[in-house]
């Protein structure tokens, strides 16, 4: 027997008592705040990490994973054992009643929170979406004390840490009371939400942490046990394929019950495994030379190795070179399953599902019989091992075990945008947990874009209280907003609205000097007016030097008093000795002193709506582009005095395309206002047709800058393959995209940290 299996085994090896409690069924016997369990001298840490997009990624990717999981395998410590657990447990209701649904808050809008919570219950009241899944991964070995563990668990947790990283799964380490919260929530379930300890009152009132997670009896049966009011059984894998699919595993945790699935991995150093595979070797071509010299003592010089030797010899060969030549190590494995049910009867039948799928795929999952207690042992997030069905296997057989599926999205007090098409879970965002909050939504005519935004904005307003700023050139968000309590400004040419143009927040460009920022604004103002690039250098001065004219006093007066108007900077022109300055003015005399002065005039209609959608449909395709410029920059001034007050503000601004033709200036100063203000309070929603319409643009680059939310809706998908890498810099996902049908959307979000990706799935589209 191999050195390292033997001491493994040996040192594994505990006296059988007969427990006398439920407590004393639980093995743990010290328990560290920290996360270090003991169990006799073995101590374990775990860490729970996410999952990642294998099952809907492309052939290409799915290898690369594959190869990325396989060096995590590689680089396990001999000196330890790993366990690797998929956790199927219920959906906490009480949880997610207080972090997902709306709370009435006394207002009119209680009828439409009461509503938006009858449609998230029954989403997660379907049997599809009611499990939720949990990995983690358990290291365990045996040292003198704890504080020798400490040391090793700093050493190898990290390392195996920075691996699940390259494969973009993100991970954390457990505390003691986390590690209690899983056995807790599998011992009792259904009072997942009864779970109150604290380690500090418990050591200084001498209760044992076992009465907080122990269930309330247990009875260990010849196949099955009896676990409070649940029924259980482990099963554990005795048979393998010699080909196996990676996606047994996915499809044996599909089950909608809870269950635990356990790999324990015992790696074996590469020289023991070496002189092992030789010495077997040597054994198979010993009898495969006795064999023959029988064959010839009986004349019989033709005879056949037999097919059973020759295979012995063809796998100890094969094995032996993947050892020495492919840089494949020698693991020791068993699989471990754990499933709960509500009756004997529906624990056969959950039973016979899963052995059906494992013999679908030619392996056996198999019955424990009188070893139920030691195979529950083994299947939890423990540490330890206590069933002897080791299976050899190289470092790739065990990474066709492969534990990932599909990633979730599900913030915290996230909101609802659809269900993920392979977990069939809800994705719950929460975009002010993003690198920035700005984002896009995108699709053909008639996909829903519009839809999509008007579900986002009226969630925001039903569970915050932040502020809704939405720019309509279709005035189709009039219903909505007066609907949710909002106010619509209609601007035209011919509406008694008016909205100056150079209105100026005190606090303007973020502290540094405001004339900068508003001179660009009116550079970009005239050059939609006299035409792009057509302002000379000469002009774009005089314009600046006007800028700065018109505000100086109002600067100096503290940002009070009278706020300058275009009627001003125009009379300012005027004041020019420079004939270009006249024709600048002469530019300008239309949308001054002319009938398109909408912009030209003193504010006077009130801005401070909570929900507030200026309505520019009536602009005319002429003034439109000014308009978009002007409501813009109002809606800056609204988010700077929404940031002293420390209020969040939304801006939804769709971008059909005769909007979107401004100068790259002004792009810049989107872009600039997309961006500054994101840190302390706002958010942008941008709406297009599409990516490849928005890349032709030749400001399109800005607009794309740090957009980590992305809706690409269903419908002429596949005509933009080509230019999204440069939009999701990550050609995994473009393979994805490539594969989902027209009836899902593709829903992507970056978390806080840049080198983590998440990536929801299909979605399903509702209206």
């Amino acid at each position: 027997m191999i050195k390292t299996l033997q001491n493994t085994l040996k040192q594994d090896k505990e006296q059988f008592t007969v427990p006398k409690s439920v407590q004393d069924a639980i093995p743990i016997r010290r328990i560290w705040p920290d996360g270090v369990f003991q169990f006799g001298s073995k101590f374990s840490k775990c860490i729970r990490f996410s999952d990642i997009n294998y099952a809907i990624a492309s052939k290409e990717d799915k290898t690369a994973m594959f190869l990325n999981y396989s060096e995590l395998l590689n680089a396990l410590d001999t000196g330890s054992t790993t366990k690797i657990t998929i956790n199927n447990k219920r959906l906490n209701r009480q949880n997610f009643e207080e972090t997902i649904l709306l709370p009435p808050r006394g207002d009119f809008l209680d009828g439409y929170r009461a509503e938006y919570n009858a449609m998230l219950t029954d989403k997660v009241t379907d049997s599809s979406n009611s499990v939720v899944q949990e990995r983690y991964i358990t290291v365990s070995t045996h040292k003198k004390n704890v504080d020798e563990a400490r040391t090793f668990f700093d050493r190898v947790i990290g390392d195996v840490t920075s691996r699940l990283n390259k494969l973009d799964s993100h991970s954390e380490e457990l505390d003691a009371i986390e590690r209690l919260r899983i056995l807790h929530d599998f011992y009792r379930v259904g009072e997942e939400t009864e779970f109150h300890f604290n380690l500090k009152d418990s050591m200084r009132k001498g209760a044992s942490y076992k009465d907080a997670i122990c269930p309330d009896s247990m009875e260990f049966k010849k196949d099955h046990f009896v676990m409070g009011d649940k029924f259980g059984r482990v099963l554990f894998l005795k048979e393998y394929a010699s080909y196996i699919k990676d996606s047994m595993i996915n499809e044996l945790t599909e089950l909608n019950r809870t269950l635990m699935l356990s790999i324990d991995v015992i790696p074996v150093p590469t020289d023991e495994a070496v002189r092992e595979m030789q010495n077997r070797l040597l054994g198979v071509e010993t009898n495969v030379t006795n064999w023959q010299r029988r064959q010839n003592s009986n004349n019989n010089f033709s005879a056949v190795v037999p097919y059973d030797l020759e295979q012995q010899r063809k796998e100890t060969r094969e094995m032996l070179d993947d050892l020495t030549t492919r840089d494949q190590r020698m693991m020791f494995a068993v699989v471990t399953l754990v499933h709960l049910a509500d009756s004997k009867e529906e624990l056969d039948s959950d039973t016979e599902t899963l052995q059906s799928i494992a013999r679908k795929h030619l392996c056996q999952l198999a019955k424990l019989s009188f070893q139920q207690q030691d195979g529950l042992i083994t299947a939890l997030p423990l540490g330890l091992r206590r069933i002897d069905a080791l299976r050899t296997l190289t470092t790739e057989a065990l990474a066709v075990l492969m534990p990932f599926k599909a990633q979730d999205i599900r913030h915290r007090h996230g909101i609802y945008y659809g269900q993920n098409a392979i977990s069939k879970n809800l994705i719950l965002a929460d975009r002010k947990e993003l690198l920035n909050g700005n984002g896009f939504i995108l699709g053909v005519s008639g996909s829903g874009k519009s839809f999509a935004a008007k579900r986002e904005i009226t969630e925001i307003a039903l569970s915050t209280n932040d502020d809704i700023i939405i720019i309509d050139p279709e005035a189709e968000y009039r219903p909505l907003v007066e609907g949710l309590g909002g106010e619509v400004i209609e601007i035209s040419a011919t509406s008694p609205n008016h909205i100056n143009a150079l209105d100026m927040e005190s606090g303007y460009n973020d502290g540094d000097n405001p004339v900068v920022l508003k001179s660009e604004f009116l550079l970009s103002l005239c050059e939609q007016l006299v035409g792009a690039g057509k302002l000379s250098a000469k002009e774009k001065s005089i314009i600046d030097r006007c800028t700065a004219q018109v505000y100086r006093e109002f600067i100096r007066n503290g940002y009070l008093g009278v706020v300058p108007t275009l009627q001003d900077f125009h009379a300012a022109l005027l004041e020019q000795p420079e004939p270009e300055a006249r024709d600048v003015a002469l530019s300008l005399e239309l949308f001054t002193e002319g009938s398109l002065n909408t912009f030209a005039k003193y504010t006077n209609v009130d801005t401070n709506s909570r929900i507030l959608c200026y309505d520019i449909r009536d602009l005319g395709k002429q003034f439109l582009p000014v308009g978009m410029l002007v409501a813009l920059d109002s809606v800056f001034n609204r988010i700077i005095r929404n940031r002293k007050l420390g209020k969040n503000t939304w801006l939804c601004r769709p971008l059909p395309l005769h909007t979107c033709c401004c100068p790259y200036s002004e792009a810049q100063r989107l872009r600039t206002g997309g961006t500054r203000y994101t840190p302390g309070n706002s958010r942008q929603t941008k709406q297009r047709s599409s990516i490849f319409s928005l890349l032709c643009l030749p400001f399109c680059q800005i607009f794309l800058q740090a957009q980590p939310f992305f809706i690409q809706l269903c419908g002429g998908l596949n005509s933009n393959i080509p230019i999204m890498p440069y939009f999701l810099g990550n050609a995994r996902d473009v393979g994805f995209i490539s594969r989902v049908t027209e009836d899902k959307t593709v829903f992507v979000a970056v978390f806080l940290q840049p080198e983590i990706k998440i990536i929801g799935g299909s979605v399903d589209v509702h209206g």
